[in-house]
This record gives C-alpha cells, sequence and structure tokens, in this order.
C-alpha cells in the first residue's frame, strides 16, 4: 500500500504541476494556478500521515517505509526548484516569457551554483534523515528498524556525494575555453 501511496504520490505532483501551469498560463489565471500548486505539500502530508498509521497499525518496518521518508524529504528539498524549473520553460515556450536562465559553465560562478545544488539535496538528505529518526523512535525497540537505519546510510552518501561534486568545482574550477 505505501508504494502505490508513493508512486500515486508522484503522479499526482506532475499533475498538479501541470493543471497549475495550464491554469497559470493559457488559462490566464495565474492566482488559480499559483493555488493549484500550493497543493503540492498536500500530498507529501497525506503521505506521512498513511506512513505513520501503517508503522502504528504493527507493520514492520521496511524499505517502504523508508522511501516514503526518503520522498518526502526529496520532495521538501527539490520540489521547489523542480516547480520553477518547469515553470520557466512553461513560460518561455507557451507565455511569450525569457528563455530561462542556464546555469553558469566555469569558474567560481559554476563553483556556487554547484554549491547552491549540493545546498538542496542536503535538505532533501536532512529531512529524509530526521523522518527516518522520527520512525525509529516512533516504532521502539520493539521492530526491526535495520532497513530504516539503512536508508539514513544512504541519505548520508548522497550529502556527502553532493559535498564532494561541488568541492571539486571548487578546487578544480573548469576554464572557459578548455577542452577535453
Amino acid at each position: 500500500m505505501i508504494v502505490t501511496l508513493i508512486v500515486l504520490c508522484e503522479v499526482g505532483f506532475w499533475v498538479l504541476l501541470a493543471v497549475g501551469l495550464v491554469l497559470r498560463y493559457p488559462a490566464r489565471k495565474p492566482r488559480l494556478g499559483a493555488a493549484v500548486l500550493l497543493c503540492e505539500p498536500l500530498l507529501e502530508v497525506v503521505l506521512l500521515v498513511v506512513t505513520a498509521i501503517d508503522l502504528k497499525n504493527g507493520a514492520e518496518p521496511d524499505w517502504k517505509h523508508g522511501l516514503a521518508a526518503v520522498y518526502i524529504g526529496f520532495t521538501v528539498g527539490l520540489g521547489h526548484s523542480t516547480i520553477r524549473w518547469v515553470d520557466a520553460r512553461v513560460a518561455h515556450r507557451f507565455a511569450g516569457g525569457p528563455p530561462p536562465v542556464k546555469p553558469p559553465k566555469y569558474g567560481m560562478e559554476r563553483a556556487a551554483y554547484e554549491w547552491r545544488t549540493a545546498a538542496r539535496w542536503t535538505v532533501a538528505a536532512v529531512v529524509a534523515l530526521a523522518l527516518l529518526q522520527a520512525a525509529i523512535w516512533y516504532v521502539g525497540g520493539d521492530g526491526d528498524v535495520s532497513s530504516l537505519q539503512a536508508w539514513q546510510q544512504r541519505m548520508l552518501f548522497v550529502i556527502g556525494l553532493n559535498v564532494v561534486i561541488a568541492g571539486s568545482y571548487t578546487l578544480f574550477p573548469k576554464r572557459e575555453g578548455a577542452r577535453r
């Protein structure tokens, strides 16, 4: 049931995004479109509540519960930037907006961009870590929480990987005109 709900939340995210942007641009109802886009967090609240109820009803914590926490974390950390990214492209394509800004390619500007990206991924992973820890405490000593702890290790890896990538752009910035 949890996996199905995660899939439904993901589909719901993109459906709400599409409906919100259609209302905002082709239908020329920006306030209604914004209202629909503001409904996005409700999907995560539903997923969180259903996951907690599932655990409260005695379900053994497993990878699905961990995936739910990770999904919520990634939506919190990356959802807004995803919506902004799609919105800029739809505005350009269908509403005569300016072309989307491309990320810088070189130097410290690129490094700063990579650090901002790493920060978003870190927020996502920290939210997931907190939800996973809350689930571990919620289950208590009665259940096997090893799958939730495995997800925590994965989230620490995500943070580390993003810091390494951003750090590499800082220590070894790509120079304009450099060819591979």
